[in-house]
C-alpha cells in the first residue's frame, strides 16, 4: 500500500499518460476521476458556447457527477491531483472529487495539463473545496514532459510540509 494517491481526470488521455507516469515514480496509487456520463468530442468542443464543458465551465454551481465509489483518502497523506485545464480553471468534476472526499491534514499537489494555458489561478480556485488540507506548489506540465521535469517537481512537492 502507498501512502501516496495520484488522481486525475482526464478527456484526451494526456493527463491519463502523465498521471501514470508520475505514480511510477513515486509508486502511488492509481485512481482516475471518471464522469457518470462520459464525454463526447461535442461535450469537448470549447468554441461551441452550447457544448457541456463550456456550459459547465460558465455555471459555478456545476458538478458532473463521478462514476463509481471514492477511494479511502484515510489510506493517503498525499494526494496528487490531475487535470486539463480548461478555460484557465479545473473542469468542474474536479471540484466533485474534492467536495466528495474529506482531504483533513492531506497534502494535495496539483499538476495540470495543458499546450498552452498557464497555471495561474487554477490551484488557487480549487483551495476552498478542501480547506483543511495542505496544498503544495501545483504545476502545469506541457503535453510531454521530460523525465527531469517529473522528478523535479516530485522532488519539490515530497519535500514541502514536511
Amino acid at each position: 500500500m502507498s501512502s501516496v494517491l495520484v488522481a486525475y481526470f482526464s478527456a484526451s488521455g494526456v493527463t491519463k499518460a502523465l498521471a501514470e507516469r508520475l505514480a511510477g515514480q513515486v509508486s502511488a496509487d492509481l485512481y482516475e476521476i471518471v464522469p457518470a456520463k462520459p464525454y463526447s468530442p461535442q461535450d469537448l468542443d470549447w468554441t461551441d458556447k452550447l457544448s457541456r464543458s463550456s456550459q459547465e465551465n460558465d455555471d459555478a454551481t456545476a458538478r458532473p457527477a463521478m462514476a463509481g465509489a471514492m477511494p479511502d483518502l484515510s489510506r493517503y497523506a498525499t494526494v496528487l491531483l490531475g487535470f486539463p485545464i480548461w478555460w484557465y480553471k479545473a473542469p468542474r468534476i474536479v471540484q466533485t472529487f474534492l467536495e466528495a472526499g474529506d482531504f483533513s491534514g492531506k497534502r494535495i499537489g496539483v499538476f495540470c495539463t495543458s499546450g498552452s494555458s498557464p497555471l495561474g489561478k487554477v490551484q488557487e480556485l480549487l483551495e476552498p473545496e478542501a480547506p483543511a488540507a495542505q496544498w503544495l506548489s501545483g504545476i502545469r506540465f506541457e503535453p510531454r514532459p521530460s523525465q527531469a521535469e517529473l522528478e523535479a517537481w516530485l522532488k519539490s512537492v515530497c519535500q514541502q510540509g514536511r
